[in-house]
């Protein structure tokens, strides 16, 4: 089989299967099993696929239109630029996130020490560390499982952080300079209509956010202040129609300069403030 026949199998099998961007992942999918890029289906597309790689393809295809996501196929996600390892386990890095990881970035100073809670694969803590100088960091999750992915990459992007195995704040000690989370935010009544992607095959502790969506913003809110600085900083990723309920539990609390951040596409993603 050619190469661009082997595309052009993929996309119509995705296409037939009902997946929203086949065109896309067929050709990542075939640029993982070959090792090539995006201008070989250009420039080579008569090259030969080899056996062994036609069944690969094959099969990772029907993975992908059985709605296993794309990123558990190839087992990495790239994220601030960096290729992150992810499985069942962990919530797949979402670009959206990249939004909160930039607003730390323009307040975080050398030295500081960062806590992330519901860290997950690690990929916002250990960007956080990569893109910074001297900066000591601990990662906190429930799941022993997600905490093994993100051990390993930070094991892989060569970043010394630590990981605690607890409910929150339950294993953490000591006090931070800025505290980081993407916590589960969807409301319980919400999870049965995610896509099957999501729904089926991300773990569904790291989505449901209890009735409402806000019980783990209420809890973080409502203890942080025990672990921060006075001067320090807390940044949580929100869902886009949270904003306004979760700057009021900051404010109420006693958070000041409380703002809520847009993403790029004009929702809300973000909201800060610092603790006096």
């Amino acid at each position: 089989m050619k190469y661009a026949d082997a595309y052009r199998f993929g996309k119509e099998a995705l296409t037939a299967a009902g997946i929203g961007e086949a065109e896309l992942d067929a050709r990542l999918l075939l640029e993982t099993v070959c090792h090539t890029t995006r201008n070989d289906l250009l420039v080579h597309g008569d090259r030969e696929v080899t056996q062994e790689e036609e069944k690969q393809y094959r099969d990772w295809i029907a993975r992908r239109a059985s709605r296993i996501p794309l990123q558990h196929i190839t087992g990495v996600q790239e994220f601030m630029g960096l290729e992150f390892l992810v499985n069942e386990n962990v919530l797949i890095p979402r670009q959206d996130t990249e939004i909160l990881v930039e607003e730390v970035l323009r307040e975080l100073t050398d030295g500081s020490r960062i806590l992330d809670l519901c860290t997950g694969s690690g990929c916002i803590l250990l960007s956080l560390l990569r893109y910074s100088n001297d900066c000591v960091g601990v990662g906190s999750d429930i799941s022993r499982e997600a905490l093994d992915v993100a051990r390993r990459n930070a094991k892989q992007l060569g970043i010394r952080a630590d990981f605690l195995c607890g409910d929150l704040f339950e294993k953490v000690e000591g006090r931070y300079d800025f505290i980081i989370s993407n916590p589960p935010y969807i409301a319980s009544g919400e999870i049965e209509g995610l896509m099957d992607e999501v729904r089926l095959h991300e773990p569904l502790s790291a989505l449901d956010g209890h009735e409402d969506g806000l019980f783990f913003y209420r809890r973080i809110v409502g203890e942080c202040p025990d672990y921060l600085v006075r001067g320090g900083s807390l940044y949580l990723e929100i869902g886009w129609d949270q904003g306004s309920a979760v700057k009021t539990l900051m404010e109420e609390a006693g958070f000041h300069e409380v703002r809520v951040t847009k993403d790029y596409a004009g929702l809300d993603r973000v909201v800060s403030g610092i603790w006096f």
